[in-house]
């Protein structure tokens, strides 16, 4: 790769003697990795049944490599959302940030979602997880993996940082803010975002930085905590906005994050900075087996004047369709029917949380169960992929090395090799939701979701 004169010239004055191996990682192959969503499969159940080699990426737990030559993406197990596809060192933010079951966790710059799935996972499908993306076509791909990916306590939003902040102020127990950067960290895994960088400079990113990062900041409760970062090795994008931060909001400190092999601190000489910037860490790629990235973890100053306000849920019960109740007798959980919302003939099941629902773009808001259609009950494909296979009493489960598990996700029709009763059945791939389907006699009638079919 022909990298740009200007760019390699400043590499060259802050790594200094190192730069020759900084340089060599251009000439080796990039490293492609999974991370296993612990909300549908652990990671020993994973590697028991994963069709592929893999070998575990040394800091994160639930990531692993695999071999570039290998398809994960075109495996019935993906669609099942049992992992996603994800570049090593951007699965570390998430990994990092501890979230406790019940937190209010903000992702800010969300899409696509890998981070926004990570997160959820660790909620464990209790509090809620606001995702977010300001561009609207991101934040439809956002929308879709939190649904394949089973999140039931999302709510989608579109919107920029500055309108966030007047609706959800000092709100969130954690915030993740996976910046926009100038992507330096990612020129080896994609030629293209070099186009970008000299297009747009690190000047326009850093700017932008240091507005969503205050944004953020005010959005965070006294006590919670802050992850940053981005995918850039600009000193003036990633120190030099934590130090931004720290000036403007006194009640912000840095975090120590534990050091693993091939992780490297901040570098506060580079901007002639304060020296707890030396607790941010740099992910090199002639250091580990990943791209480069940087991270930043702050904690809010906990002010004990400020008194706890009751924000679980407190709707009230709406009247359903007699079609929907009918369909939840095959259910195997318990609802609190005070969390229900009818919208436009759509029911969606609310996260145990206040949050406004007027005066934003909210792209989905909860747990999309289903729509009320000519007096009959249709669930969502999200509603499927948010159960699991002992949730529902009716299931066809697919073998992912037979055929039929394909011509279910081509959205084509089966002939079973049995008698099922009629009606709505959970299809699954081994155990693993895939979608919805509708028994007449011997024919499954699919119901997968026409917009993910398999290509």
């Amino acid at each position: 790769m022909n990298l740009p004169k200007k760019f390699e010239d400043r590499m060259m004055e802050l790594l200094k003697e190192e730069f020759p191996l900084y340089k060599k990682t251009f000439e080796d192959t990039r490293y492609g990795g999974i991370r296993v969503n612990t909300l549908k499969i652990s990671t020993e159940e994973f590697e028991k049944i994963c069709p592929f080699e893999i070998r575990k990426i040394p800091w994160i737990p639930n990531g692993y490599f695999y071999n570039l030559s290998d398809q994960p993406a075109k495996h019935p197990y993906y669609y099942a959302g049992l992992y996603y596809i994800q570049e090593p060192s951007a699965m570390t933010p998430a990994s990092i940030l501890e979230i406790e079951e019940g937190d209010k966790v903000l992702d800010l710059c969300a899409a696509p979602g890998g981070k926004s799935t990570e997160l959820a996972a660790k909620l464990n499908g209790t509090g809620i997880l606001v995702t977010n993306d300001i561009s609207n076509s991101r934040a439809k791909a956002l929308l879709k993996n939190v649904e394949l990916y089973g999140i039931r306590n999302a709510v989608i939003t579109n919107e920029d940082s500055v309108k966030l902040k007047k609706f959800f102020p000092e709100f969130f127990d954690k915030i993740l803010v996976d910046a926009p950067c100038s992507g330096e960290g990612m020129f080896r895994k994609d030629a293209t975002i070099v186009k970008n960088w000299e297009n747009q400079g690190v000047e326009y990113y850093s700017e932008l930085q240091k507005e969503i990062i205050l944004n953020a900041a005010d959005m965070l409760k006294p006590g919670g905590m802050l992850l940053y970062s981005t995918c850039t090795f600009s000193p003036e994008e990633n120190e030099a906005t934590i130090e931004h931060l720290l000036n403007e909001r006194p009640d912000f400190s840095i975090e120590e994050i534990p050091m693993k092999e091939g992780f490297a601190t901040g570098r506060p000489e580079w901007i002639n900075g304060r020296e707890d910037l030396k607790r941010c860490v740099r992910l090199w790629p002639h250091k580990i087996e990943g791209e480069g990235h940087f991270l930043a973890l702050l904690r809010k100053k906990k002010d004990s004047l400020i008194e706890a306000t009751e924000d679980r849920y407190i709707g009230k019960k709406v009247k359903l369709p007699e079609e929907f109740y009918e369909f939840l007798k095959d259910i195997n959980f318990d609802f609190d029917e005070d969390r229900f919302v009818l919208r436009e003939d759509k029911i969606y099941y609310n996260p145990d949380v206040n949050i406004p629902d007027k005066g934003i773009r909210i792209i989905r808001g909860g747990f999309f169960l289903g729509e009320i259609k000519k007096k009959r009950f249709e669930p969502s494909q999200s509603f499927a992929m948010g159960l699991s296979k002992v949730d529902f009493n009716n299931i066809i489960d697919l073998d992912s090395k037979e055929n039929d598990v394909i011509k279910y996700l081509k959205c084509e029709t089966i002939e079973l090799n049995k008698e099922h009763k009629n009606g709505w059945y959970l299809i699954c791939v081994e155990g693993y939701p895939l979608g919805w389907g509708k028994v007449i006699g011997q024919t499954l009638k699919n119901k997968y979701q026409a917009g993910w079919r398999w290509l």
